[in-house]
């Protein structure tokens, strides 16, 4: 017969590591679609030429892993400019930025994928430039742009496990403290992999549905 030493207490304590794991992610994936829908629409309206600065730091939180990031911007910011912040405020500007490189990417193709001759037409028929953007082409963009939006929220949720490295007790790392108390590595990752999929699943079935119900429109 199966027994483990996991009580009430250390099942609560994964949940607050959890709730911690949504609150980071939320942070950074709301601030991150803001900043990567504005860089998005700047990049493709400017051209790639002028965009080029902005494409390159965007690259650049694209390129080097998130762990590694996470390393060199705490540390560049409590060795080099002297600024002492929390591993959660860390954590969400990183992770903030991560997003918005990637959410950057993904609108500047959503929006490119509005055909020219609805936005044209939009502009026969008086439309200014916001008129455009905000009743033709976001609205069209977005359909293009949520299944990718839908998986990096979801890549940016379990990247979160990553924020560990400064000191941010989150699910996985709840998880491993309980392991180094308890010694039942196996079963207690069974929970923390159900905890991510309890997170998870609610997620994706919410973007399909979406998905779907705007593509019957």
């Amino acid at each position: 017969m199966f027994e483990t030493a996991l009580t009430s207490s250390d099942l609560l304590f994964l949940a607050q590591g959890a709730g911690m794991t949504l609150i980071v992610t939320a942070i950074a994936v709301i601030l991150g679609t803001i900043l990567g829908v504005v860089f998005g629409i700047f990049r493709f309206q400017v051209g790639p030429w002028w965009a080029a600065p902005v494409t390159f730091v965007l690259d650049i939180f694209r390129s080097i892993p998130l762990l590694i990031q996470l390393v060199l911007v705490n540390a560049f910011l409590g060795m080099v400019l002297r600024i002492s912040l929390s591993g959660f405020t860390v954590a969400c500007m990183v992770l903030t930025l991560y997003t918005s490189a990637y959410c950057a990417e993904i609108v500047r193709g959503a929006v490119e994928a509005v055909p020219n001759t609805t936005r044209r037409a939009a502009r026969s028929l008086g439309l200014t430039w916001r008129q455009d953007m905000s009743y033709i082409v976001l609205p069209l963009a977005t359909r293009v742009a949520l299944p990718s939006w839908i998986g990096l929220a979801l890549g940016v949720m379990k990247d979160s496990a990553l924020v560990y490295i400064v000191q941010v007790t989150e699910l996985l790392k709840s998880t491993q403290i309980l392991i180094t108390r308890l010694q039942e590595p196996l079963f207690l990752l069974l929970i923390c992999g159900a905890f991510y999929f309890i997170i998870s699943f609610p997620i994706a079935r919410f973007g399909g549905y979406l998905e779907k119900r705007w593509s019957n429109d």
